[in-house]
């Protein structure tokens, strides 16, 4: 496809949760939700740091298990999947539109190599039907499905960073586990309740980038 100045539509999709459009802006390519901008393949230094952030905080774990919440455009599973102190690692993803482009579409080459990873697994699911649902439990858990606690992609979004959402969160973490978080930007409100869902050693780093308040991680930890 040529390369042009003006964003090019790749694909357009009406999903369960709206429309979901895959674009090419010159070199780039862009996940466009319901008209809001959520990600493109400019950089990927922050979801890298979503990846080993986590890990990091972690201690005394062999080959820990991860759940990666929203497969954007894959930067966070090819990182992990590089990094063979990882052991599982799951992916959940509501969007069929977006795990299509990574299986046989343009994000393939981004992530064909993390998915072909015997550790990999996809799961087509929203993921606050998923943290209430499923019977697993992860030893980090690293959330990328929205711009943010405060800048969320959908309302129903919104109860995954309340008490009662970061509650699954824990109920899905081992002892000891770590939730990261990604954001556009800081939340402090989010600091405050992450500790008074009684996550430990929260903080958050920062990444900076090119123009205006850097993107953020925040990282919490499941007591035990």
């Amino acid at each position: 496809m040529p390369i042009t100045d003006e964003p090019v539509v790749i694909d357009r999709h009406e999903g369960p949760y709206g429309e979901v459009v895959l674009r090419r802006h010159g070199e780039l390519l862009q996940i466009i939700a319901n008209g809001c901008f959520l990600m493109d393949t400019s950089d990927g230094r922050s979801e890298r740091l979503l990846v080993d952030a986590a890990f990091a905080a972690m201690t005394d774990r062999s080959r820990p298990s991860v759940l990666i919440g929203g497969l954007g455009v894959g930067f966070s599973l090819a990182h992990a999947a590089a990094d063979p102190r990882w052991g599982p690692i799951t992916v959940v993803e509501r969007e069929p539109s977006v795990i299509a482009w990574h299986r046989s579409g343009p994000l393939s080459e981004v992530s064909a190599g993390a998915l072909a990873d015997p550790r990999t697994e996809i799961v087509e699911a929203d993921l606050v039907k998923y943290l209430d649902e499923t019977s697993a439990t992860f030893d980090a858990l690293c959330l990328d499905i929205d711009n943010g606690p405060d800048w969320t992609v959908s309302e129903s979004n919104d109860s995954l960073y309340s008490p009662n959402g970061l509650a699954s969160c824990a109920r899905v973490l081992r002892p000891g586990g770590v939730l990261a978080v990604w954001s556009a930007r800081p939340s402090a409100e989010f600091e405050e309740t992450l500790g008074n869902a009684g996550f430990q050693q929260v903080r958050t780093e920062e990444i900076p980038v090119a123009r205006g308040v850097p993107d953020v991680v925040h990282l919490a930890v499941r007591p035990g």
